[in-house]
């Protein structure tokens, strides 16, 4: 099926059996696609839109040993350093109190899913796809976090993803951002006192964490998109910017 405006896609690379699963928003922000499947399957969707900003969760580059040579150069010393593994991005972001995993300066020492949004980056510059910030281009790419995302919504760490209560707090989020999903609040209103002793939870109303993860990422894609003076980017050219939708980030989180 083609399409014949702007797509906002966000994409979240995963370890499980669809090992991506990718969320699109149009101009409006309504929720145009929200989709499991393999590389080919994001692929062949994004070819859909003459114009597309795709954000992925995944590094963009191994690190490039930036943190490194700053520790070596403030210690005085060539000897091999704890916690130098990574790029300064993921530094910022654990020093706020923003927990993220380290992306080593070897592809083949990076996890499988990492790996993969290696792979996807390189397709999508196949494609034609330019990193952001570009002029005058159709389609762009960039990096972000959905955990960072997610803190910089709310102002806080997030409840963990896997709870009820982390996922409804990161759709509440989501909602109050803008975009057109489901109302969170519908989840408590089909709440009764017989659903509850039966355990019939209405859980349809509440996405699943990876796909609020690629929710957060296209929400990202259209902030970028649409008010890029409203979003930020951490790191170096050399080893990859994370893009995060938010002027800017507290000290502390």
């Amino acid at each position: 099926m083609l399409f014949s405006s702007a797509a906002f896609i966000g994409i979240d690379p995963t370890a499980g059996r669809s090992p991506f699963t990718f969320a699109a928003l149009d101009d409006e922000r309504n929720l145009i696609a929200l989709a499991e499947g393999e590389l080919e399957d994001a692929l062949t969707f994004i070819g859909n839109f003459p114009s597309a900003w795709v954000a992925v969760n995944a590094p963009a580059r191994v690190n490039a040993g930036l943190e490194r040579k700053r520790l070596e150069k403030e210690t005085l010393t060539a000897h091999p350093l704890r916690g130098a593994d990574l790029r300064l991005a993921e530094r910022d972001l654990r020093e706020r109190g923003i927990s993220v995993s380290p992306t080593p300066s070897r592809v083949e020492a990076c996890a499988g899913w990492v790996q993969m949004g290696f792979t996807l980056y390189k397709r999508l510059e196949k494609m034609g796809f330019k990193p952001f910030p570009t002029e005058a281009a159709n389609c762009v790419w960039l990096e972000t976090h959905p955990h960072a995302c997610f803190c910089a919504l709310l102002g806080q760490v997030p409840l963990p993803k896997p709870t009820l209560e982390g996922r409804l707090q990161r759709q509440v989020v989501l909602y109050e951002a803008g975009l057109r999903i489901k109302d969170p609040m519908d989840f408590f209103e089909e709440i009764t006192r017989r659903r509850l002793r039966l355990g019939m939870m209405p859980m349809e109303l509440i996405y699943p964490p990876d796909q609020l993860d690629a929710l957060a990422a296209a929400h990202t894609a259209w902030m970028a998109a649409k008010r890029p003076d409203e979003t930020m980017r951490l790191g170096a050219q050399e080893e990859g910017f994370i893009t995060l939708p938010t002027r800017e980030l507290k000290g502390k989180y």
